[in-house]
């Protein structure tokens, strides 16, 4: 029996048996027979129904500049405004950044308009990341730049006010594109990493990477960031508990383009310690790409996250070997179907260039999908220059399929950063993409094929109100999904909101919290088609 097959007998929220072979192989029988039965999804469904509503929806913005705005185009979503309805802060480079109003109307159009917020909308914006770092039930943005980075406090009603100084938070001077946020035992304050790109003052001689900042909190604010060096040109970076040992990691992906020595990157953080970078005598693997964007979700149903890590030209899934108590990890992401090396049209015999990636079920079937913005870097002619976005769709078997134009998500402009959410609230997940030069785009899902779907918001008391750090257990019949609730990940912008779960056929599903210092919660049923509420005091 494998370390994991001994791991899932140890787990009272899944059936025990013994399965032989390796982890991968375990994955794949777990999804393809002894859990597929009962109200479990079993068929994948065909790919959703995307209509380009970018010309009619009310935004315009753009993502501008020159050589230090290549990277970066990221878009926050988060609601400001108490109306369950996200809104979108979308980066503008040298353009000033964007907060924009959601006006839409459930099932039957989306509509923005501009808020006039003049302490977000500024100019040299890479990025930018919701959070609720004050615990007040309002969510705060922190904002990327090249230039010195700020911390906005929400004021309710999409208002705002700079905190960098009443939180104890130097912005710095760098050009930041990453960011990510957890909360560490007993405080009541998250734990912050700002990671740097170049450095900044060797751009136009012997370009050279950045070091990066941890901020631990003390008390109610912020003391001296922790250098977290070396630097290696970080594009994005992620807290997850990897090994669910309880304790959040930092995971780094690295650009290759600058660093001569270096690598993709996993940090340890014990609490009280100093942050200190896993090494082979760990298990860690050391792998040189051109990192750009994180995404993270459990695929093969054993309860420790993939990674998919996007890149130019070889894109990986990554997946922890046989002792999951070690960070040794091993691609997958070729008999999976992710690889995505070049445009399935376009530039087809040249590597495609990969930046934001976020898993979600587009089409609520019950399987996993994977959305993959793309774009060339500016005008590098060894890279494809139509590069079109992937919509990969998960299948029954662990595998994924490209379903990008039967969906109608083609663009072959420079894509950036994005989202994948549901933005008029009729449960049927949306696209937006910032590309690069041109106009935000956005696409709204009108059908065809779904099915039926749950999202689920966590709620605490006290520090950390939206549980960051939690997992989400979601049981249809025997068919066990879980998500990880991150701030991070993606490239240069991420959401904060409801965790979507497609159900498939299942009229209802039921669920379970793992809260982020451990406590389970009991099992509650849920009818499908619809948001829900869990609060920890049930």
């Amino acid at each position: 029996m494998t370390a994991l097959a001994g791991r899932i007998n140890n787990l009272p929220w899944l059936f025990a048996g013994v399965v032989a072979g390796s982890a991968v192989t375990l994955g794949l029988a777990l999804w393809v027979a002894g859990l597929v039965r009962g109200d479990a999804p079993t068929d994948a469904f065909a790919p959703p129904s995307y209509r380009d509503v970018t010309a009619s929806v009310g935004i315009d913005q753009v993502y501008d500049g020159d050589f230090e705005f290549f990277v970066g185009g990221g878009v926050a979503v988060f609601d400001c405004d108490g109306d369950d309805l996200p809104e979108l802060y979308l980066a503008g480079g040298t353009n000033p950044a964007a907060l924009y109003r959601n006006m839409s109307t459930s099932g039957e159009s989306l509509s923005f308009q501009p808020i006039d917020a003049p302490e977000v909308t500024v100019t040299e914006v890479t990025g930018a990341y919701p959070l609720d770092v004050d615990s007040d039930g309002i969510t705060d943005l922190a904002v990327l730049r090249v230039g010195e980075n700020l911390m906005m406090r929400g004021l309710g009603e999409c208002r705002f006010q700079v905190a960098n100084d009443a939180w104890g938070i130097d912005g710095g001077d760098g050009w930041t594109v990453a960011f990510a946020a957890t909360w560490e035992p007993d405080q009541t304050m998250p734990t912050m990493v700002f990671a740097d790109y170049l450095d900044l003052a060797t751009v136009d001689a012997d370009r050279t990477c950045a070091d990066h900042r941890l901020f631990r909190p003390v008390g109610d604010a912020y003391g001296e960031p922790i250098e977290l060096t070396p630097g290696y040109c970080t594009l994005s970076a992620l807290f997850s508990d990897w090994d669910r040992s309880g304790r959040r990691d930092l995971r780094l992906t690295n650009d290759r383009h600058y660093y001569r020595d270096g690598s993709e990157q996993l940090w340890r953080l014990e609490p009280g310690a100093p942050p200190r970078l896993y090494t082979e005598t760990d298990g860690w693997r050391e792998m040189q790409i051109w990192g750009m964007g994180i995404a993270s979700h459990d695929l093969n149903g054993d309860g420790l996250p993939e990674v998919y890590l996007t890149s130019q030209g070889d894109n990986k899934l990554q997946t922890l070997a046989d002792d999951a108590a070690r960070p040794t990890y091993e691609d997958i992401a070729l008999p999976r179907g992710v690889n995505a090396h070049r445009p399935f049209v376009g530039d087809t015999t040249r590597p495609s260039t990969a930046w934001h990636a976020e898993f979600e079920d587009v089409n609520n079937d019950g399987f996993m999908d994977l959305f993959v913005a793309k774009g060339n870097v500016e005008e590098m002619p060894e890279s494809a220059a139509r590069d079109p976005n992937n919509l990969l769709l998960g299948q029954p078997d662990g595998t994924f399929i490209e379903a990008a134009a039967e969906a109608g998500l083609l663009d072959m402009e420079r894509s950036r950063g994005g989202a994948v959410v549901d933005l008029d609230g009729d449960g049927r997940l949306d696209v937006v993409v910032v590309d690069r030069r041109r106009p935000a785009r956005v696409w709204h899902n009108v059908g065809r094929e779904t099915g039926s779907w749950l999202g689920v918001t966590l709620r605490q008391d006290g520090p950390n109100p939206d549980a960051i750090g939690a997992w989400i257990q979601v049981r249809l019949g025997s068919h066990l999904v879980e998500r990880e609730v991150v701030i991070g990940g993606g490239h240069a912008g991420g959401q904060l909101g409801p965790s979507h779960f497609g159900l498939g056929g299942a009229r209802r599903a039921q669920i379970r919290v793992q809260w982020p210092d451990g406590q389970v919660g009991e099992w509650q049923r849920y009818e499908a088609n619809q948001y829900v509420t869990i609060a920890r005091d049930g």
